[in-house]
């Protein structure tokens, strides 16, 4: 391995650190603080493995994981979009082109090549490896604002409409679990922890 190769691997994962510093909308399932980034991207590649037997068919659970590790790195620079704020959504992906096109640049050649692709296949979301990590990537925050007596739900005044658009992905990948979200929502919604669509 050249000199210069460890340099640019050991310079990206210096980079990488600053994942820990991006605060996201999500509280702990404790309720405590919200939740950085790299403690989401750690979570969702658990939660990969303890759940690969809902994974579609042809999934490569290696790739799985290494996708979600990277899936978020983005914000970095970019920042973390609160999925429900359709203002700050109208620009983020070109803001996360831009931040990919800088973070995986700082890495060899070859390794910028793959881990850029996952990212690329994550945000696409066509193959068997995207969907169950963008499904994984939904129900996180589904069982942490559950969990945290409807967190940033009810800060943020969200609508069960728009939950269940949020988590459509699941429904896709998962019948078993789609069905648990469902009831989940339905739930939640009943003890006043998401608004009536048509409430004003």
């Amino acid at each position: 391995m050249s000199e210069n190769r460890l340099a640019a691997q050991l310079r990206f994962i210096v980079e990488a650190d600053r994942l820990k510093t991006v605060l996201r909308r999500t509280w702990l399932t404790d309720g405590s603080r919200r939740e950085n980034s790299a403690e989401h991207s750690w979570h969702l590649a658990l939660m990969a493995v303890l759940l690969s037997d809902h994974a579609p068919a042809g999934s490569d659970l290696s790739r799985v994981v290494r996708m979600l590790l990277v899936h978020d790195v983005v914000e970095i620079d970019a920042g973390d979009t609160f999925a429900y704020d359709a203002g700050a959504n109208r620009d983020r992906a070109a803001r996360e082109q831009a931040a990919a096109d800088r973070l995986f640049g700082l890495l060899p050649p070859d390794q910028a090549v793959e881990l850029r692709s996952l990212w690329d296949e994550f945000e696409a979301g066509e193959t068997p490896d995207a969907r169950f990590a963008l499904a994984l990537d939904r129900l996180q925050p589904l069982l942490q604002n559950v969990h945290s007596d409807g967190g940033t739900w009810r800060t943020h005044g969200v609508t069960r409409e728009q939950v269940l658009e949020r988590m459509r992905p699941i429904e896709a990948v998962s019948a078993e679990v789609w069905r648990y979200v469902e009831g989940v929502i339905d739930r939640v919604w009943a003890v006043g922890w998401l608004r009536d669509t048509q409430d004003p």
